[in-house]
């Protein structure tokens, strides 16, 4: 079983910056990919980020050169470092842990609880 428990949401302005965490326990090492989605209010879960164990790491085009995936495997931890946030940002994030890239992209693998991300204009 693999628990993925994800922290550092909230309420920020427009042009600000948000830093969120997912710390995973279980049996977590097992599962190359880590990454990040969000669903914003009507409408579909978006695939944000994913990082591979190797390090290996891409963005979705909405928040290229604006968002950043890393992992610190020594704690378990993935995060994602979110600056210029827009209000179109404004979403749940969602934490989830794959075998692989694959995989995660279809929704597959363990998902955290969320946690809201709320951009104000």
């Amino acid at each position: 079983q693999v628990q993925l428990v994800e922290s550092g949401g909230g309420l920020v302005q427009a042009g600000g910056s948000l830093t969120l965490s997912c710390v995973a326990s279980g049996m977590y090492y097992a599962l190359n990919t880590l990454g990040w989605y969000r669903q914003a209010p009507g409408k579909q879960r978006e695939l944000v980020a994913a990082i591979t164990s190797g390090g290996n790491s891409r963005e979705s085009d909405s928040v290229k050169g604006r968002f950043t995936i890393s992992r610190d495997n020594a704690k378990n931890t993935v995060y994602l470092q979110m600056n210029s946030l827009k209000p179109e940002d404004t979403a749940v994030y969602y934490c989830n842990a794959a075998k692989n890239l694959g995989t995660m992209a279809t929704g597959g693998g363990y998902w955290g609880q969320g946690t809201q991300v709320t951009v104000s204009s």
